[in-house]
């Protein structure tokens, strides 16, 4: 399968567990749907679908992917709001007082303790694999945060993960800029995509977003010029694979 995302953590020790050893760790908190009244679950399926007793997939390089799945309760906020203001009416008409606010944070407790047998799942699941041969860690997750929820689970799961994110000697955004307005070489492997994102680091700075540009306009460059710094921006990569590069480093 094809990640639509990759953020990247270093493995900051040798990845010592075995494929076996990783899918019997996995196993043991394999995923469970939530209870009839519980928000939440959280736990470990198999990256082959439904069917398939395999923890980890390994593939022919020694790479191995795993994955995590999220379920959680749909409670739409208008409709459990609504819920709640019928009740506190009916209490401050029946016995004549005003619901203060600790007593209506109770009463949302409980409506949502009732609704909850009723409400829809909502399943998601978030993709990663070692690549212990490289010594990295590709999570498969849209923002920063997934990511790091899907490493506290694993971290949970291990005892343990030695990851950290990927970091580097000069900051990614300087790196980008210089491509752009040509004072940093681009990779030859590389070629500028026609989106960029720019930001002022100023505190007060604005953002500007150019889509479907020659990033080598003038349109581009003035923002530059103007202390602007390109925070994402789109690369393809040996004619190959086309993606947006963020100054997180992430894909």
């Amino acid at each position: 399968m094809l990640f639509k995302n990759a953020r990247i953590y270093r493995l900051t020790k040798p990845f010592g567990i075995t494929a076996e050893q990783l899918d019997e760790a996995l196993a043991s908190r394999a995923f469970k749907p939530c209870g009839q009244y519980e928000m939440n679950s959280l736990g470990w399926v198999s990256p082959l679908g439904k069917g398939s007793d395999q923890w980890v997939r390994v593939a022919g390089n020694g790479d191995l992917m795993i994955c995590l799945q999220e379920q959680e309760k749909v409670l739409p906020g208008p409709v459990v709001t609504e819920f709640v203001d019928e009740r506190v009416e009916a209490i401050e008409i029946e016995q004549g007082r005003k619901v203060r606010r600790k007593e209506r944070i109770e009463i949302k407790e409980q409506v949502i303790q009732e609704m909850l047998p009723k409400a829809f799942p909502r399943n998601r699941k978030t993709y990663a694999y070692f690549s212990p041969r490289n010594g990295y860690l590709i999570v498969d997750a849209g923002t920063a945060k997934a990511a790091e929820d899907f490493c506290s689970v694993l971290r949970l799961t291990l005892g343990s993960l030695p990851v950290r994110p990927v970091n580097v000697n000069q900051s990614p955004a300087f790196t980008f800029t210089g491509w752009i307005n040509e004072t940093i070489d681009l990779p030859d492997m590389a070629v500028l995509g026609a989106d960029c994102w720019m930001a002022d680091p100023s505190e007060d700075g604005g953002k500007v977003i150019a889509r479907g540009l020659d990033l080598k306009a003038d349109e581009v460059r003035n923002h530059l010029d103007g202390g602007m710094q390109a925070t994402k921006l789109a690369i393809t990569w040996d004619d190959n694979v086309s993606f947006v590069l963020d100054e997180s480093l992430a894909i």
